[in-house]
């Protein structure tokens, strides 16, 4: 096991060609960062912009005796789904306009990471087990 730390702030792209140096099929690499998402002050009442969790899970083909297959080569995890559904917070038309700002940032991401990968599929999944999507129009409509 290796682990790398970059100092705070660092370029992805910088962090990139570092790592790409250590690339090896028979390798799975953990990338640890953070991304500006809309959460509500301890008030409630005013939005700010706030460093998120989100984690990398890359897999080479070999490792592992091929378990992308059953995984992917490249998992995100985005944290806690409350970044998007905001449960505690009382649904007003601010609230709805940050939590759409903040799925709109999944969305692009997601968009983006299968134009410039290649990926052939993606899957939106949620330890709840429950389909985020479904959680998401649950939240918007007030009716969660």
């Amino acid at each position: 096991m290796l682990e790398r730390r970059f100092p705070a702030g660092i370029d992805a792209g910088q962090a990139t060609l570092i790592v790409a140096e250590l690339v090896h099929d028979d390798y799975a690499y953990v990338f640890e960062a953070h991304w500006d998402l809309w959460t509500p002050d301890a008030s409630n009442a005013n939005w700010v912009l706030e460093p998120a969790p989100v984690k990398f899970i890359v897999q080479g083909e070999e490792f592992d005796e091929g378990a992308y297959q059953q995984t992917g080569h490249i998992q995100v995890d985005f944290g806690l789904d409350s970044y998007f559904l905001q449960p505690e917070t009382e649904l007003s038309e601010q609230t709805r306009d940050k939590i759409r700002e903040n799925v709109a940032k999944l969305v692009q991401f997601s968009v983006n990471v299968e134009k410039n990968s290649g990926a052939s599929s993606r899957l939106l999944w949620s330890e709840s087990e429950e389909s985020l999507a479904q959680k998401l129009i649950a939240r918007l409509q007030g009716a969660q």
